[in-house]
């Protein structure tokens, strides 16, 4: 019972989800079947898509190194910084929500909050191809004047988020403790560190976990971390 419990406390927005599909249905069943429709098509979607993005999300964090990083999108990249993250951004492919592991990665590596919000922001309204298409059946005039307006909200946006969205309110600061540990909020459970090194890490429900131990394998520890999609895995001395 404590672990139907402990299960349900843990995926209490999915039991909410699940709960609005039932009682839509029982109140209008067309409704509520086409919505569950559309949910299984983007699932779908996101099953074929997020992989990919995991797969080019590692690379690019094992080809870039951190100075790269907060010398073109960091705090002091300035204008240069915001320019780079519109173009990020605007030339992207997919859908917005293979932003994010892309973006924690970037966070991670030092880009700023500001830089984050703008790549964000333009990679779900300002990119490129959607542009063309802009231009080509709402007309050129339409496509400059609401890419303009929509550029300046951003810029606005991203400057408002940085003054109240602070590092230590990212779940990302984690990364200070000492020690091997987790971050839960980005743990996907894909089950790669408890299979590459199970004397250290197991799963509990559908997150990883760290198991204690008197001693670490540093070689098998560090292919550990390296091989994690959303860089969740962090060990400090």
């Amino acid at each position: 019972m404590k672990k139907v419990i402990g299960l349900i406390k843990a995926n209490v927005f999915l039991m909410m989800v699940i709960m609005t599909y039932i009682i839509l249905t029982g109140i209008n069943p067309q409704m509520g079947l086409q919505g569950i429709k559309n949910s299984g098509y983007y699932i779908k979607e996101m099953l074929m898509i997020m992989p990919v993005i995991f797969v080019l999300t590692a690379l690019l964090d094992t080809w870039i190194p951190k100075e790269t990083i907060m010398k073109y999108l960091g705090k002091e990249a300035k204008v240069k910084g915001t320019f780079l993250a519109f173009l990020l951004g605007s030339i992207s492919a997919g859908p917005i929500y293979a932003a994010f592991p892309f973006c924690v990665m970037l966070y991670q590596k030092g880009a700023s909050i500001k830089n984050i919000v703008i790549i964000l922001s333009s990679w779900a309204v300002v990119k490129i191809p959607m542009l063309l298409n802009e231009a080509k059946f709402l007309g050129v005039k339409f496509m400059i004047i609401r890419w303009t307006l929509t550029v300046l909200s951003i810029l606005i946006f991203a400057w408002i988020t940085q003054k109240i969205i602070k590092d230590t309110d990212l779940s990302q600061v984690e990364e200070m403790k000492k020690g091997l540990f987790i971050n839960k909020e980005a743990c996907m459970g894909c089950t790669v560190c408890s299979k590459k090194y199970p004397a250290q890490f197991a799963m509990e429900g559908k997150k990883a976990t760290v198991i204690e131990s008197q001693e670490l394998d540093h070689s098998i520890l560090q292919s550990v971390i390296n091989a994690c999609p959303v860089k969740a895995i962090h060990y400090n001395e």
